[in-house]
């Protein structure tokens, strides 16, 4: 059973999420000849706090720029 474990930014909607998923599970399916329903997608959502590149976090990016 594969499991795949998607970490994201905050902020994307329902739609932009539901096709993420689909096309993950579209890919892992085609790729290792699994079945769709044995596949598991998780998605981590993540807020520009908690998510930084070289110390510095999207949140103080944005400030930056």
């Amino acid at each position: 059973m594969p499991i795949a474990h998607i970490h994201i930014l905050e902020g994307r909607d329902r739609s932009q999420k539901k096709k993420l998923i689909e096309e993950v599970t579209k890919a892992i399916s085609s790729s290792l000849q699994s079945e769709r329903g044995k596949i598991k997608v998780l998605l981590h959502e993540v807020s520009e706090d908690n998510w930084a590149t070289a110390g510095v976090t999207k949140r103080e990016e944005k400030i930056v720029d």
